[in-house]
């Protein structure tokens, strides 16, 4: 379906099926120093997909690609939603501060199950250093 000018009236989470989705991690080095990279995952199966497996593969990618060096040390062990397509976002640029029961304990739920659609944004990161953070939210420059 278009609308006028031949842009599409589908909404990006939802033009793309549960088996091939568009997700972006935002895996966190520093909270404090807001470092962060943005790893985009294309083709992900949100059916077959667990949280644990997503985990794996960026940790995998943070130690396979050259880019990714000074993300080596973190221990990545957390998982968060940040936000969904058409959500809204917060004030804080790499994760979500509010909401704590929008943290991805369970590694063996499927990715659909939590509520995951295309374009979703979560943030991965130290669950430790997190919690620091959260005690004490000032940024450094």
């Amino acid at each position: 379906m278009s609308g006028e000018g031949g842009i599409s009236d589908v909404l990006t989470n939802l033009a793309k099926p549960k088996t091939s989705a568009t997700l972006t991690l935002r895996i966190i080095k520093s909270f404090e120093y807001r470092t962060e990279k943005s790893l985009v995952l294309h083709d992900v199966n949100l059916e077959t997909t667990t949280v644990g497996r997503l985990k794996e593969i960026a940790k995998e990618t943070v130690q396979i690609q050259p880019a990714w060096k000074p993300y080596r040390t973190v221990n990545l062990d957390a998982m968060k939603l940040y936000t969904k397509a058409h959500g809204a976002k917060t004030t804080n640029l790499i994760i979500n501060l509010d909401h704590d029961d929008w943290i991805l304990g369970d590694d063996s739920k499927l990715l659909a199950d939590v509520g995951f659609e295309n374009e979703t944004e979560v943030s991965l990161f130290n669950g430790e250093l997190y919690e620091t953070f959260k005690t004490n939210p000032e940024t450094r420059w």
